[in-house]
């Protein structure tokens, strides 16, 4: 306290000077390992800085990586969908011989009618019947000197053998013209009864043609037949009223299409495909939606 007061430029040195002889020791505090039994540090965690930039930044920044991760799981989607069509592909390779080759106990046709049905339907069935569809022996003349083959198709009901059941058993008894599916009858089933019903006539019927049409629809049967007979010797048919729609992307919307993304950008149209009243499809294709049904 008695000494000569010290000028300002040496003050201002020793600040300084304690200043960083404070930040080299805490420095190796920090820096030194918990576990005797380390002599490495930890890799530095760049995902943590990462998270604490977006933090410290702008809500833009941090949006921007929300858009970037939904792509990252997009293009991961759309990869593995690559993929399993691939898969797919390679086991149709594998498995189509075999396929054809146990097929060859099935009947023989030229063609195969699928007619979809529903309980609520007598009516129309009664309808078709009365007009394009032979009944009786001339439904067997059909099959045995044309190789045409006609069937309503139809599953059960939520309680098999109930009334509804029966009313198609009296039904078959009297015309003989049922294909019965094991599949429970429901709207919104209707692409897998469609899938079934590819897969089971493949298997009961070898034909050259496979052919799906809706109860409300009345065929011009000959037709059909010479039009389909243009096309056999070609592979991978596919015949009918062709039409592309937009993808429904919005949600709530009637029949959104949870995948959207799959078809492209918001906006696109689905590949042109056949309405589903009507379409044929030939052998091969049948056999591709049996294996991979």
């Amino acid at each position: 306290m008695r000494g000569k007061a010290g000028s300002g430029k040496t003050i201002l040195f020793v600040c300084i000077a304690c200043f960083l002889a404070g930040i080299l020791f805490s420095g190796q505090m920090w820096t030194r390992p918990s576990n005797n039994h380390e002599n490495t540090l930890l890799p530095p965690r760049p995902d943590c800085d990462h998270k604490r930039k977006l933090i410290e930044g702008r809500p833009g920044d941090v949006m921007e990586e929300v858009v970037k991760t939904h792509q990252a799981i997009k293009s991961l989607d759309k990869a593995v969908s690559t993929l399993e069509m691939e898969l797919t592909a390679g086991r149709t390779s594998q498995t189509g011989g075999r396929q054809q080759s146990s097929n060859h106990s099935a009947q023989k046709a030229f063609v195969v009618i699928g007619i979809n049905t529903a309980f609520s339907s007598k009516r129309r069935r009664d309808s078709i019947r009365q007009t394009w569809l032979p009944k009786g022996n001339q439904l067997k003349e059909l099959e045995k000197e044309k190789g045409i083959i006609v069937r309503f198709v139809i599953g059960h009901s939520t309680t098999p053998g109930g009334i509804l059941d029966k009313a198609i058993d009296a039904e078959e008894a009297e015309h003989k013209d049922f294909l019965r599916l094991d599949h429970v009858e429901g709207y919104h089933e209707l692409s897998t009864k469609t899938r079934l019903y590819f897969s089971t006539i493949i298997s009961t019927w070898d034909a050259d043609f496979y052919v799906k049409v809706d109860d409300d629809i009345h065929l011009n049967l000959g037709m059909l037949v010479s039009t389909l007979a243009k096309y056999r010797s070609r592979p991978r048919v596919y015949i009918g009223c062709m039409k592309s729609g937009p993808v429904l992307y919005q949600k709530g919307a009637k029949y959104h299409e949870a995948e959207h993304w799959k078809f492209g950008e918001e906006g696109n149209k689905y590949f042109r495909h056949a309405t589903g009243q009507v379409y044929a499809i030939s052998k091969d294709l049948a056999t591709y939606i049996s294996i991979n049904w």
